[in-house]
């Protein structure tokens, strides 16, 4: 009887000593494992497209006129050409914790258009309108996850095209004389892009563009200008100062994304 005993305390004290034990084990595999926060990444080439609106402020001073020198230059007055714009980008970035680097050339078709009467002869029109413009930019910005703020600036070129033409009746809206010119210059701008797929991202941006001052010569192209100096000559030349400002939606496609790339604890 005592042995039966002895072992029934025996047995009881070894179970009582490995049960902590177990359920300490059995805590353990039950561990649910710890939570991985996917971290954006917005390295890598990109490809998409853009489109919007935008408004280009022009100044016209007569400086010649027609074959003299007009001294000082005459304001005709100033206009604000606007319309739409639709075109593309390409670019690669590059991620450095959440500062992200890059560059990109972005291409536009554009109808930007607009007009004033001039003030030197109030007979004629000034008549300006911006074709096409391309953007050739650095980037930087700082990502939260994925949201991306970024700045950016570089060299910026404008197809231009101007025209005068005749105010008054009979001969209204006759063309008169006519420049053309492809103008550089440069760009800031800025915007906020955000990643909704592992491979797209949409975004919207404003750049200012400084065109600065250039001077453009004017052949005549009949009507009042042909009465003065013949067709394909130099009828007169304006200085015209021109800024654009520029408000886009964009979307972007990334390649080799491969999604997430950092985990976080």
């Amino acid at each position: 009887m005592k042995k039966f005993l002895f072992a029934s305390v025996g047995s009881a004290v070894l179970l009582s000593m490995a049960a902590p034990a177990l359920a300490a084990d059995m805590a353990v595999k039950a561990a649910p494992p710890p939570f991985v926060a996917p971290i954006y990444s917005w390295a890598g080439f990109y490809i998409g497209g853009n489109g919007g609106w935008g408004s280009s402020h022009k100044c016209w001073d007569v400086t010649n006129f027609p074959g003299a020198t007009v001294v000082p230059a005459f304001r005709e007055g100033c206009h604000d050409a606007t319309g739409g714009t639709a075109g593309g980008q390409i670019g690669y970035r590059w991620q450095a914790s959440n500062w992200v680097f890059g560059l990109e050339a972005q291409g536009n078709w554009a109808d930007l258009t607009g007009s004033n009467v001039s003030v030197f002869v109030p007979r004629w029109t000034n008549n300006s309108k911006i074709e096409a413009f391309g953007l050739f930019t650095g980037q930087v910005g700082y990502a939260w996850n994925n949201v991306l703020w970024y700045v950016k600036g570089g060299a910026a070129v404008t197809d231009d095209k101007f025209r005068g033409t005749v105010t008054t009746a009979p001969f209204q809206g006759f063309v008169f004389d006519s420049a053309s010119e492809t103008r550089g210059g440069g760009v800031v701008g800025t915007g906020i892009e955000f990643g909704f797929a592992p491979n797209w991202s949409v975004a919207i941006e404003y750049d200012h563009l400084f065109m600065g001052n250039h001077s453009n010569s004017f052949t005549s192209a009949g009507v009042l200008g042909a009465a003065v100096i013949p067709v394909g000559g130099v009828f007169r030349t304006d200085s015209i100062r021109q800024d654009v400002d520029l408000i886009t939606a964009r979307i972007n496609y990334r390649f080799n994304w491969g999604g997430p790339v950092v985990a976080k604890y």
